[in-house]
């Protein structure tokens, strides 16, 4: 059995600002990231969907030890996202100053998403996209 949707094609994704997921064709259920079969049903007739990429955040951390190779980015703030498609994602929250944040002004709030290329590390195999949120006002 095959990835219907590989990383390094969801990393390409990213890395045009398109936000790719799968949607099962069995049960309807939407993921936001590459799975072998229906993270609900377990069946693999998934067909990839492109995703808006907005939605609320549900909960968040910030960051104030970072991973190696991150430490240049510390503090930081993570989100979780419920995308306005259903299911839920992560990437850190820009444009805000970590020390002001708080449960009442992040909780809820509606995010849209944006994307970034990082440079290859000794963990990944080359450029690596991630997502990351801002405010949607």
């Amino acid at each position: 059995m095959e990835y219907k949707l590989p990383w390094k094609d969801y990393n390409d994704a990213l890395k045009k600002g398109k936000l790719l997921g799968l949607k099962c064709k069995d049960c309807g259920t939407v993921v936001a990231n590459p799975k072998m079969v229906c993270r609900k049903c377990a069946g693999p007739n998934l067909d990839i969907v492109e995703l808006s990429g907005k939605g609320s955040i549900k909960s968040f951390t910030t960051i104030f030890v970072a991973a190696e190779g991150r430490q240049n980015e510390c503090p930081y703030t993570v989100v979780l996202v419920q995308l306005d498609e259903g299911p839920w994602t992560m990437g850190n929250l820009m444009d805000q100053e970590p020390a002001k944040l708080a449960l009442d002004k992040v909780i809820g709030k509606r995010v849209k998403m944006m994307t970034k290329v990082f440079p290859g590390d000794k963990y990944t195999a080359g450029d690596q996209a991630r997502p990351f949120f801002v405010f949607d006002n």
